[in-house]
């Protein structure tokens, strides 16, 4: 986090109040920031704009939600919410599922959000990305194995079976021509999500009852103005997470803290936590940059983190750089974290969710929206997320070190710069291995007097470094798009 913190000194940023803010909630809602229709003018934007700066935690989406902030000590245990006991529907929200720059047209993604197994395809027909149950009605096969056909549909490679960007059936192989139309039942289509890109991200709602099926009419994801201005950069990058939701929710909160007074304005939600950085007003265009988390839940012990960075400064340099060695860096301010996070989670179930604060000793402004955020879970959540029938709630088993750490299953072959640059460097690391025996095969084939002692003694020194160099780009490679371990103690 310190790295994260360092890398953005050489900005002037306006400050945040020292006192600690307590949380006063009225209703449990997910989507705290602006939707789509409700996008920031530039009368709003201009009046947040000042030298001493103004900290805002959004803790609601609606209209007639209303937030109040107090100051008073984080450790107590008891929260003040004006509330009916209205519970928290993790269902009939809006969810992201993956930035597009990281989906392929040509074939068909598997993902999983909480807990529902889902396939992501482009749909050349309706030109749009279309979220469906990942499974073939006929024998229950994944439909992420299966393919685009010739005509646009998604194909099942099981039998064959085909279906358009609703979800009908519209092939069957194996029913004759001149039989009933069973590929018409209702039972031969796949159950379709509400689905929309917004910000570049693919969105979709978790229930594919026929009622929510205008839902985006009536209820949009969260907007981030800044992401669809040209002006900005907007990299981003995704990761998948060996520790539930609630843990990397609180960790986006010390994120924001590591800034300690560098800090203008936080936006929050149940799922993204934004971070705007504003110059002091001045006669110049202003420099500003963001920081955005997106904390997707996808089963218990596991979530998918979704960030992206965009500014107004220094575009030209995400011109120029390519977007995996941004993630080299990235991934490592992950790891450090990663397998703290993933013991501590387990050490929050053994004690019971609703006990967190008993067991754990927050007395400081930097543990504040942590313990609003952990309240507001045991309020409006029973302390964790509602995963249905699909979970128990129970934690998978600690896997290995090795396998927590790792970033090729979990970062690199979800990230397409990165997957790309990853077969780039294999394909350059086994190159200058055949340059490198070749050189030694031509100085050893060549008669005494074929070549001279410079052109042997270069064509050797050339074998060297050819393999030196191989070798250390296998041991980059590995280090950077496998495994890296994060020793503390060593740094």
């Amino acid at each position: 986090m310190e790295a994260l913190a360092s890398s953005f000194s050489s900005f002037q940023f306006t400050t945040i109040p020292t006192r600690v803010p307590r949380i006063q909630l009225d209703k449990p809602m997910l989507n705290h920031l602006p939707s789509s229709n409700q996008r920031l003018s530039n009368s709003s934007l201009s009046s947040i704009h000042k030298n001493k700066a103004e900290f805002r935690l959004f803790t609601a989406t609606s209209s007639s939600s209303t937030v109040s902030t107090e100051f008073a000590d984080p450790t107590e245990e008891q929260v003040e919410i004006d509330s009916q006991g209205e519970k928290f529907d993790w269902y009939a929200q809006w969810y992201p599922v993956m930035p597009v720059c990281d989906l392929d047209k040509r074939v068909p993604h598997a993902k999983k959000v909480m807990g529902l197994d889902v396939v992501v395809w482009w749909d050349r027909n309706e030109s749009a990305w279309k979220v469906f149950d990942d499974m073939c009605p006929h024998r229950l096969a994944p439909l992420s194995e299966g393919r685009i056909d010739q005509w646009g549909r998604l194909q099942c490679v099981y039998h064959g079976w085909c279906f358009n960007g609703s979800g009908d059936c519209k092939f069957i192989p194996q029913a004759p021509p001149d039989g009933p139309p069973v590929h018409t039942f209702k039972k031969a289509c796949v159950a379709a999500y509400p689905s929309t890109v917004q910000n570049d991200i693919v969105w979709f709602w978790p229930n594919s009852d026929p009622q929510y099926k205008d839902i985006l009419s009536k209820n949009k994801p969260p907007y981030i103005p800044e992401l669809d201005d040209p002006s900005y950069t907007r990299l981003m990058g995704n990761r998948e997470i060996p520790y539930g939701y609630a843990d990397i929710k609180s960790t986006t909160f010390l994120v924001f803290f590591v800034f300690k007074q560098n800090l203008c304005t936080a936006s929050d939600s149940s799922l993204m936590f934004v971070m705007r950085f504003l110059e002091p007003s001045s006669n110049v265009p202003q420099r500003r940059f963001l920081l955005i988390f997106i904390c997707i839940p996808v089963s218990p012990g596991n979530s998918r983190l979704i960030w992206t960075f965009p500014r107004n400064v220094g575009v030209w340099i995400d011109r120029v750089v390519p977007r995996w060695m941004f993630h080299v860096g990235q991934n490592l301010i992950l790891d450090s974290d990663l397998y703290l996070l993933h013991l501590e989670e387990r050490k929050i179930m053994d004690i019971g969710p609703s006990n967190w604060q008993k067991a754990c000793f927050v007395p400081t402004k930097s543990d504040a929206l942590v313990v609003s955020f952990r309240r507001w879970l045991n309020k409006y959540a029973g302390g964790q997320v509602d995963w249905g029938t699909k979970f128990s709630g129970a934690l998978p088993p600690t896997p290995p070190r090795e396998q927590l750490l790792d970033r090729y299953w979990s970062h690199v072959v979800n990230c397409r710069s990165c997957n790309v640059a990853y077969k780039g460097l294999n394909v350059l690391e086994v190159v200058l291995q055949v340059m490198s025996i070749a050189s030694i095969g031509v100085v050893a084939a060549a008669k005494q007097n074929m070549l001279s002692a410079a052109a042997r003694n270069t064509l050797i020194f050339f074998a060297v470094l050819s393999f030196v160099a191989s070798r250390w780009l296998a041991h980059f490679v590995y280090k950077n798009f496998r495994y890296h371990d994060y020793n503390h103690a060593l740094r």
